[in-house]
C-alpha cells in the first residue's frame, strides 16, 4: 500500500524525467499548483479524481485494490 509521501515522490521523479515543473503540471492536469506542491511534499489528501488527473498528466495510472 502506498502513502501520499511515496506517491508524491514518484510523481516528482516522473515530472523530472519529463522535464516539466510544477507550474507545467498544474496547467496540464488542471490541478492547482498548491495541491501538486502539497502532494509532492507528502502533505494533503487529494481526492481520487484529483490524484488521477495528476497521474494521467505525467503518464501514470491509478490502480485501486479492494481488500476482501
Amino acid at each position: 500500500m502506498m502513502n501520499m509521501e511515496t506517491t508524491g515522490e514518484l510523481v516528482r521523479k516522473r515530472r523530472a524525467v519529463l522535464g516539466i515543473d510544477q507550474r507545467d503540471l498544474a496547467r496540464i492536469s488542471g490541478v492547482s499548483i498548491h495541491t501538486i506542491s502539497d502532494m509532492e511534499a507528502g502533505k494533503g489528501n487529494p481526492t481520487v479524481t484529483t490524484l488521477a488527473r495528476i497521474l494521467d498528466a505525467v503518464g501514470m495510472e491509478l490502480h485501486v485494490q479492494v481488500k476482501e
